[in-house]
């Protein structure tokens, strides 16, 4: 079984001799046994325990606890709930940290796409990235309520050509018309626009927003700040008033 002095523990544990010396002196990690000329020497079982203290430590557990801890009666069980409660907390920190990760990464791509950027601009991207993924929950939401409509549509279509029955088409036209009329509404209900000329954020009348030539993140609108008329780019707009 390998031996180790306190240099060679403490290398591994990446802390100072002096650490090491403190910790026998306390009484929290004795070495196992000592050499002929009265060195300390440490076991693999000593090591194990020198890096659960480390690890102790970096929760910022006071010494006193971390003895007391380790004289219990089944201390692994109550390192193990503090290693489980580490990891949730580590695992919730990466979370955030790579969301605003990937915030930082969209910001850097929208800057490139920017002939010449401003704060304005990179207010522009921020408010397009908050409401991102609720712009996109909606549009599957209208997706997925639309497919028994396109379904219905279908066929209607067939059976009136196959079978020359038309009522089913008549159904289908009952059905399509209040669902794109509520559909549509709720739609331009909770989305805005920003001006690429003035960077306000303006919600347009229904009427022009549902005709406006338009791309999947963009109309052709008259802003209400500026009278600016081109491509506004679309957002989130919250709960819909």
């Amino acid at each position: 079984m390998s031996k180790y002095t306190t240099g060679e523990l403490a290398k591994l544990c990446g802390v100072t001799v002096r650490t090491v010396q403190y910790y026998d002196t306390r009484g929290i990690l004795v070495p196992s046994e000592l050499s002929e000329g009265g060195r300390r020497l440490y076991s693999e079982d000593d090591l194990k325990l020198m890096k659960i203290i480390c690890f102790l430590r970096e929760l910022d557990l006071p010494l006193d606890a971390i003895s007391q801890i380790l004289e219990e009666e089944h201390p692994e069980k109550v390192i193990s709930l503090l290693i489980e409660q580490q990891e949730e907390a580590l695992s919730d920190e990466i979370s955030e940290k790579q969301e605003k990760l990937e915030k930082l990464r969209e910001l850097k791509n929208g800057l490139k796409s920017r002939s010449a950027f401003s704060l304005e601009s990179i207010g522009d991207i921020a408010v397009f990235m908050e409401g991102r993924k609720k712009l996109k929950k909606m549009r599957w939401m209208m997706i997925l309520t639309g497919i028994p409509v396109t379904a219905l549509q279908w066929f209607s279509i067939i059976y009136w050509i196959i079978c020359g029955v038309w009522w089913p088409f008549v159904i289908w036209v009952l059905v399509a018309v209040p669902w794109g009329i509520l559909v549509s509404r709720y739609y331009f209900n909770h989305v805005k626009y920003i001006c690429p000329e003035c960077h306000e954020v303006f919600k347009p009348a229904l009427k022009e927003a549902f005709w406006a030539n338009h791309t999947p993140t963009a109309r052709k609108l008259t802003c209400s700040g500026c009278g600016h008329r081109g491509f506004c780019v679309e957002v989130w707009g919250g709960d819909g008033r």
